[in-house]
């Protein structure tokens, strides 16, 4: 493990747990990319750079009578644009003069134990320096006074490396900042598929993958936050790989606003992979003695597979990402009651659907939106974090109160972000909100947003919401946001600096966060932005679960919950049951398999408890109870996805214990078929070894039989929108 430097032949060789990362500073100081991959015990330039002479490709100066030595086909670690090489750069400054042609060369680096935390930004971090090693690169472009310094940190039980960047101003004169990416890699090749996670609010992060062409792939996003559209993570797969077989190089970028990520296939069929803030719309005035950091890119590979991957970032993001008390707690069965009642309610039907709960043995009730303000509508009140005593006159804490006597904890919804027009906080202050004089200001959901760049509307969006957290018993916050951004200006930033104004919500949004989240570290907080909107490591550095979708229906869910579970962990996946006809889509699925699906994440329920028939209680009853008994497995195993709902007509999916001592396998069949064929579920990360018995059951199986015979699936499984479930526990010897 660990980052060795090879000062003769300038070579950096960076290990992680069964991965090699290498590069090279050559000539006059050009950092170049030479592996990544499977890991190696030394690299002795095997794969040795063939220079050509490549026509249009041109030379720097200094090697001007040299035309096989060209950046344009040279795999580099952080390229700029205008010295040869014609690809798209990972970043780009312009100089007072108009100048955007940027020279950066080695000068140094440092290796040390640990890693640093990134100044205002969230990212990974470690608990003990012998867990990581880090290596800082610094670039300086001497003729401007420009450092940068690249920044790589390697987990050594992890199959991980991350990524950030660092600009300094040295020099005499500003610099604006146009693209200030996180990371690149030069591939030397392009025998790769693209997969990233797409989507729509109440269809978020669906998979899509497909081969690598020439020219650019890319997905962003320019909303202002990391969006239901796309998630900021893609994979590049070598061709033909599965969940279990073949090699995957991953990129997530732990950041909650606009972002870019592409592959660029060149004209020699090299690809180029970076990922960042988005270039679009953003510029940073960088003055003389100032710095810029970057948020964090984190990179995994995995030779195994799609699976592989995949447990390595829950593991990563669930023990060094997520932080706090509830990291490593088990999650609350909750009920909610937004769509019970929307707005419609008073405090006694708030108190008919918690006292049903806690029969029924759930733990946590929440309150969603409507409580504070005039808010009957979705037209008003946002900002006006005051209690409406019209619907409840014994106010918040009372009706707290009451829902603990019976044995429950109590939860609230927030939309911190946001403001109304029909609002005393917009009347008051109407230059709060992000706008650009003279334009019309548009409105989403009857709504405007804060202006989070600004210091004083954070301080007093914070004091709002401490003054409720610290006066009523309240141990749960749902923490919404319900439109993206438009108008991106701010009334307290010079011309100069207005396209600065998206990042520097970010980062007013991230103290605000980080300033409530750690004054009350007692609560659970869930991030949420119409569902799935904000899914990404920037949220759950702060806030350790997500709402995963206000589309709450099974089958839709079925490749909801899926996607995302590609990258997070399934502790950080909010799943809900809700009533039927569902209120997104309108189909009518079973109280179990809308059950199983639920408890394929955090438990909850969403739907009105009183109006519950006898048997739908009864099964709520035995749901409640049977995840209490699974839901450290569920929350903290293994997981390992077995049929995909991309592919066909069935799903599978299966939890385990590190140990492989237990086991919950789910399957679900969205449609029946005629003449149906017989299904038999090969089960994955289960140990050959043991002996399994099916709970419930006398039958016992070897694992080994269960791995490659398989478990046939009942036949007398009849009709739609069916599930199935397996609980197996390793017999004692």
């Amino acid at each position: 493990m660990g980052i060795q430097f090879d000062s003769k032949n300038k070579i950096f060789h960076l290990k992680a747990k069964n991965t090699s990362y290498v590069m090279e500073v050559v000539r006059d100081g050009y950092l170049l990319h030479r592996y990544w991959g499977r890991k190696i015990n030394t690299f002795h330039n095997s794969n040795f750079l063939q220079l050509l002479d490549r026509g249009f490709s041109g030379n720097p100066y200094l090697h001007k009578d040299e035309r096989t030595f060209s950046l344009d086909t040279l795999p580099q670690e952080y390229p700029q644009y205008g010295n040869t090489d014609f690809r798209k750069p990972a970043y780009q400054i312009q100089q007072e003069n108009g100048s955007t042609i940027t020279d950066l060369r080695y000068q140094s680096h440092s290796i040390f134990k640990g890693k640093e935390p990134l100044e205002g930004l969230p990212a990974t971090y470690v608990e003990s320096e012998d867990e990581a090693e880090t290596l800082e690169i610094t670039m300086v472009d001497s003729l401007i006074g420009l450092k940068v310094i690249l920044s790589y940190t390697v987990f050594e039980r992890l199959n991980v490396i991350t990524r950030s960047v660092r600009f300094l101003n040295e020099g005499s004169e500003e610099l604006k900042l146009l693209r200030a990416l996180s990371m690149c890699v030069d591939f030397r090749d392009a025998e790769y598929e693209f997969l990233h996670l797409h989507g729509a609010h109440v269809k978020e992060r669906h998979i899509e993958r497909q081969p690598l062409r020439h020219g650019i792939q890319s997905v962003e996003s320019t909303r202002g936050a990391s969006s239901h559209q796309h998630n900021p993570f893609i994979a590049l797969l070598r061709k033909g790989t599965t969940e279990d077989f073949g090699e995957v190089y991953a990129f997530n970028f732990v950041y909650s606003g606009n972002f870019l990520a592409h592959a660029e296939v060149d004209q020699f069929s090299n690809t180029r992979v970076t990922m960042g803030i988005n270039p679009f719309d953003f510029n940073w005035k960088l003055e003389a003695g100032e710095s810029f950091q970057t948020p964090e890119v984190v990179m995994v590979y995995s030779a195994e597979g799609l699976g592989d991957m995949s447990r390595t970032y829950h593991e990563l993001y669930r023990t060094r990402l997520v932080r706090g008390h509830f990291r490593d707690q088990e999650r609350p069965i909750l009920v909610n009651n937004w769509e019970a009642t929307y707005f419609d309610f008073n405090a006694e039907k708030i108190l008919e659907i918690a006292r049903a709960g806690s029969k029924l043995g759930i733990e946590l009730f929440v309150l969603d939106d409507g409580w504070f303000g005039k808010r009957d509508n979705d037209k008003s009140s946002l900002g006006d974090w005051f209690v409406d005593h019209r619907k409840l006159p014994e106010g918040l804490d009372d009706l707290a109160s009451k829902v603990k006597d019976m044995g429950m904890e109590f939860g609230i919804w927030f939309e911190p972000e946001m403001i109304s027009v029909d609002s005393n906080l917009y009347r008051e202050h109407p230059d709060w909100c992000l706008h650009v004089p003279e334009r019309l200001r548009s409105e989403s959901r009857n709504q405007l947003i804060l202006d989070f760049s600004r210091e004083d509307v954070c301080d007093e969006i914070t004091k709002r919401v401490s003054d409720i957290l610290e006066s009523v018993p309240i141990t749960y916050v749902k923490w919404d946001m319900n439109r993206h951004m438009t108008e991106i200006g701010s009334a307290s930033l010079p011309a100069d600096r207005q396209r600065e104004t998206a990042h520097r919500y970010m980062l007013g949004l991230y103290k605000v966060m980080e300033k409530i989240t750690a004054s009350f570290p007692h609560i659970l907080f869930e991030s949420c932005s119409g569902g799935g909107g904000r899914f990404d490591p920037g949220m759950l550095y702060y806030m350790p679960q997500v709402w995963t979708s206000d589309n709450t229906e099974a089958v839709s869910r079925l490749k909801i919950q899926y996607g995302t579970s590609l990258v997070y962990p399934i502790v950080t996946v909010g799943s809900h049951v809700s009533a039927v006809p569902n209120h997104q889509v309108h189909r009518t699925t079973s109280m179990e398999m809308r059950g199983d699906v639920a408890m394929s994440g955090n438990l909850g329920y969403e739907l009105d408890l009183t109006k519950l028939s006898d048997e739908e209680e009864k099964i709520v009853k035995q749901q409640v109870a049977h995840y209490k008994e699974i839901r450290k497995l569920i929350q903290f195993g293994d997981f390992y996805r077995l049929q995909s709902p991309f592919e066909g007509n069935e799903t599978a999916w299966l939890f385990t214990t590190k140990d492989k001592s237990e086991a919950v396998v789910y399957y679900f069949r969205v449609l029946a078929e005629p003449a149906a064929p017989t299904t038999v579920l090969k089960l994955k990360g289960i140990d050959d070894t043991k002996q399994y018995q099916v709970i419930g059951t006398d039958k016992v199986f070897g694992g080994d039989e269960l791995s490659y015979v398989g478990l046939s699936i009942p036949a007398n499984i009849h009709g739609d929108f069916q599930s199935y479930v397996w609980h197996l526990k390793a017999c004692s010897e």
